[in-house]
């Protein structure tokens, strides 16, 4: 049985790991992303933001593989700062892609989803949904209604035999974090803080996430839908006693 499966954002960091995550599986694999990328797999260059774009995207990505069994929602963007920080504009556009892309994404899928013995859909959520970070106030809002997505949707389409499931990493080892560190006044000192603030004194690495992801997208998930599975290297649970 080889499922067919979908991945936005699959043109680098966590995405591109699930789709060769989903690929080691026996999956075949369209990467959705503004830079998707080529072989193995079926390359769709789309931007979530634009509906007409997703619904052509996912049409052509359905006719490619020959139906949807999986969609791995995980296009997002960042953002920094505080409620004072970030201007209007901005909110609307990181939530146009984080949450409102997913929206547009599902959408376009489920009625190939439904038409599926082995329907899943995994959102990238993020630690950010269920812990306070400072300077994120965007990017958590966008997340924890990603979360709360999730929820409903698992809800909506239980009895349709559809499973939909989150991952929440904790701050992971991606391009866009090395951006951020790049831009700060001490890259070095700030990897060191992002990596204590995670009891297991890391980051999380894509294949980490991609690894849960594929998980939840598999068969051997069959009996788990509504779930938030957090990779975040004990970030969300664990409060340790400072080391002395």
């Amino acid at each position: 049985m080889s499922l067919k499966a979908i991945v936005t954002g699959g043109g680098s960091g966590i995405g591109l790991a699930a789709a060769h995550a989903l690929a080691r599986k026996g999956m075949t694999v369209a990467c959705l992303d503004v830079n998707p990328p080529g072989d193995p797999f079926i390359g769709i260059k789309v931007d979530v933001v634009d509906d007409a774009q997703v619904r052509a995207a996912v049409t052509e990505a359905a006719e490619r593989l020959g139906g949807i069994d999986v969609l791995v929602n995980n296009a997002g963007i960042g953002a920094q700062g505080t409620i004072e920080d970030n201007p209007d504009d901005e909110w609307r556009k990181v939530f146009e892609v984080n949450v409102f892309g997913m929206v547009r994404v599902a959408r376009a899928a489920l009625p190939y989803l439904r038409r599926s013995e082995h329907a899943a859909i995994v959102n990238t959520c993020s630690i950010a949904a269920t812990a306070g970070l400072p300077d994120r106030a965007l990017y958590s809002a966008t997340k924890g209604a990603v979360m709360s997505l999730t929820l409903a949707m698992a809800a909506d389409h239980v009895r349709e035999g559809i499973r939909v499931n989150c991952v929440n990493p904790g701050t992971a080892d991606t391009p866009w974090v090395a951006r951020l560190l790049d831009a700060a006044g001490d890259p070095e000192a700030e990897r060191a803080a992002l990596n204590a603030r995670q009891p297991m004194g890391r980051l999380v690495s894509a294949e980490e996430v991609a690894a849960a992801i594929a998980y939840l997208a598999g068969p051997e998930a069959s009996a788990t839908t509504g779930t938030v599975l957090a990779v975040d290297g004990g970030m969300h649970g664990l409060r340790l006693r400072p080391t002395r």
